[in-house]
């Protein structure tokens, strides 16, 4: 079976240093990957390459059987819409349009806005009862678990979330793993960047990253999945 995501002694320099040095990593369907290590170890930068927002500057990089160096920015920008849901630290939410019409935009940028669908999106977050609201009127948690549902809306083969839970409080943190850990059972493809050790137990794989080179890969045995309930 091909893996869902390859990366091929990949490498991203800026400059004279090495952001990302000589990486090769493998990715199956279905699997979570969590991605540890230092500041500037090069996590995010693996993270970037894997959505297209970054090209290497050698060595390979295929998501879903897309080889991404080479892409057009046109190309590239439906590589993301098409193939991957992201979910950043930092919310990056039109301030000024509703939840609804936040998850509404990813759908408009992509296809077709659906209201429903992305009712339903908000609904399996446990914000039904935010539709209306403005970014400025969610909480924190609620603004993670806003992102999540707008990065889902299109079906994206592979979720990438770069430290999701890193402005949270404790129950805030809690709902979002708990969203990750239900999107795992649901099969989706995962790969997280955290300093979370929650996370960490969660995943199916931790590799670690120090000074841009995989240090260490290691999978995880558990004896079952966590149980889900979403907070609604």
């Amino acid at each position: 079976m091909t893996p869902l995501i390859e990366l091929d002694d990949a490498t991203r320099r800026h400059g004279r240093v090495k952001a990302l040095d000589g990486v090769s990593l493998m990715v199956e369907e279905g699997e979570w990957l969590v991605v540890m290590g230092p500041s500037g170890s090069g996590k995010t930068t693996l993270l970037n390459l894997l959505a297209g927002l970054d090209t290497p500057t050698s060595g390979e990089v295929r998501v879903a059987g897309t080889r991404l160096a080479g892409l057009s920015a046109r190309e590239l920008a439906r590589f993301r819409r098409e193939t991957v849901g992201l979910v950043f630290q930092e919310f990056h939410l039109i301030p000024y349009l509703t939840a609804l019409e936040n998850v509404m935009l990813a759908q408009y940028v992509h296809s077709l806005t659906d209201r429903d669908e992305a009712r339903a999106a908000l609904e399996r977050v446990g914000l039904v009862e935010r539709l209306e609201h403005l970014p400025s009127q969610l909480s924190g948690g609620e603004k993670q678990r806003l992102c999540v549902a707008r990065a889902l809306i299109n079906h994206p083969r592979v979720v990438l979330a770069d430290e999701p839970t890193g402005n949270l409080d404790e129950a805030n943190e809690r709902q979002v793993l708990e969203i990750l850990a239900d999107l795992h059972r649901q099969g989706y493809t995962l790969v997280v960047v955290t300093h979370n050790a929650e996370i960490a137990a969660l995943g199916d794989r931790v590799v670690h990253l120090e000074h841009g080179r995989l240090a260490a890969d290691r999978s995880r045995e558990k004896a079952a999945a966590p149980s889900i309930q979403l907070v609604q």
